[in-house]
């Protein structure tokens, strides 16, 4: 899903969608010329490998998403929230979704068998 930034209400606008195996609902609204404030729960499934031994899994996800979304470069003081930067003015939420998907695969994930074995993976003498 795309949406021209000049477009953006200023409004508390509801947003609700699925990518893939996930869930998006959530709102997002104008906060100023250049910033719009997005808040939303990813919901779902996904497949996710084993750091350890390799093996795939399927994950629940429940995460919640608030970050701020810029047209262009962000030119504001620093921020307690994430910033994500847009080029050409388009915000393309199927992008930012992907992107965090992919942020969750990238984290250290042991699968069941591997969180539960004691022993040392690789040790160093």
């Amino acid at each position: 899903m795309k949406i021209e930034f000049r477009k953006v209400p200023q409004t508390t606008k509801e947003l609700e969608f699925d990518y893939n195996s996930v869930k998006i609902e959530g709102t997002f609204c104008k906060i100023s010329q250049s910033l719009t404030k997005f808040e939303a729960n990813l919901s779902g499934t996904t497949d996710i490998d084993c750091c350890r031994c390799g093996k795939t899994d399927e994950v629940t996800l429940n995460e919640n998403l608030e970050f701020l979304i810029s047209d262009g470069i962000f030119k504001g003081k620093e921020s307690d929230d994430l910033v994500i930067e847009v080029e050409n003015g388009v915000i393309d939420f199927d992008e930012i979704i992907e992107s965090e998907l992919q942020s969750i695969k990238t984290d250290y994930y042991l699968c069941e068998d591997c969180s539960q074995d004691s022993n040392l993976f690789e040790q160093e003498f």
